[in-house]
């Protein structure tokens, strides 16, 4: 009976919608995870090690087996026999790869700096101009950007907050816009500033002031680097990836006594950089973690965790890893996933 039922229907598509959903679940989470305990490394000055999941493979297989047997004698022999018996076997094999971030891919997605036309393009996407310019740029037409890493802070120039205040104004008044040059220079843009409404004139009057951008002109060429060279220019130096999560991990909450004892830095900011950059992500620190954290990680003995109320925080956290993403420009050769090969019974 149970072979014929297992050769009337298949296991394998009531499983799509479990496991689909459930390995989501579980890499998400997993990667929140790893994400903030890499945060914690660079606060305290470790190494971060990245981890990817590169497939995963489910095998099912179920089978079963019965048997029956009898004898029977004539009457008053007493040589009467009978038996049942039977099995049934399953088995669930999941074959999961993972490959760690190391080599050429590790500098790549680390250590370079994001390319300009990925940060114009998360603008054009809907994210905060402020949000994509505090967190991904170093300087604009050589006005910085505030930076919270280790043994190379900046205060940041006041100006900076002011554009990234005008950028904001103006992208929601829908003044702000960009277009890629050609079909050639896929990595070449231009920024556009359209006074569609008074309000957009308004910011757009603003960015062309601090930037010392010719007033007449609505589309200037972004090239990277510290200084324009001509009115129509915008010079902008991106961030990398690490230095993105340097910056984030400055303002994570530590133990007063660490501080100290020398073993991580004490916070890098006074109280008028905090009030013109206030701090994106606040992770918290303690003996125990809310059971409902967002995310939370054990590190050094105590928990981190970011708040699940914390609407700000856990938005720089999806935007940290979008731009970890980012960085990710395909792989170099050499370093593609181990061939898996399951077999078929």
């Amino acid at each position: 009976m149970l072979l014929v039922l297992a050769g009337c229907s298949s296991i394998g598509p009531a499983t799509v919608p479990r496991d689909r959903f459930d390995y989501v679940s579980a890499i998400s989470d997993s990667w929140k995870r790893q994400m903030l305990q890499n945060l914690l490394k660079v606060r305290y000055a470790d190494a971060p090690v990245f981890l990817d999941v590169t497939s995963v493979i489910n095998a099912y297989s179920f089978g079963g087996q019965l048997d029956a047997a009898a004898q029977y004698s004539p009457p008053d022999r007493g040589d009467f026999f009978y038996g049942i018996g039977g099995n049934v076997a399953y088995a669930d094999r999941p074959t999961i790869t993972y490959a760690p971030l190391s080599g050429e891919r590790f500098s790549r997605s680390l250590m370079t700096p994001l390319p300009i036309s990925g940060i114009l393009y998360l603008l054009q996407s809907g994210f905060p101009a402020d949000l994509a310019l505090r967190v991904c740029v170093v300087s604009v037409n050589g006005i910085d950007n505030a930076y919270g890493g280790r043994g190379n802070g900046n205060a940041g120039d006041p100006r900076f907050a002011d554009l990234m205040d005008a950028m904001r104004r103006s992208q929601q008044a829908r003044g702000l816009g960009i277009r890629q040059k050609s079909p050639q220079e896929r990595e070449s843009a231009l920024l556009l500033l359209r006074d569609t409404s008074p309000a957009a004139a308004e910011a757009n009057a603003r960015i062309r002031t601090l930037l010392g951008l010719d007033p007449a002109s609505q589309e200037f060429e972004l090239v990277y680097g510290s200084f324009a060279q001509q009115p129509k220019q915008i010079a902008l130096v991106s961030r990398s990836t690490l230095q993105v999560m340097a910056d984030f991990a400055a303002t994570i909450d530590v133990p007063v006594d660490e501080v100290t004892e020398g073993r991580v830095d004490g916070p890098s900011a006074d109280g008028e950089q905090l009030r013109r950059f206030p701090p994106l992500m606040h992770i918290r620190s303690g003996d125990t973690a809310p059971a409902d954290a967002y995310v939370a990680v054990r590190y050094r003995g105590r928990q981190f965790w970011i708040d699940d109320r914390d609407l700000r925080s856990k938005s720089s956290m999806s935007f940290l890893m979008l731009i970890f993403s980012l960085a990710e420009t395909g792989s170099a050769p050499g370093t593609a996933a181990p061939l898996v090969t399951v077999p078929a019974r």
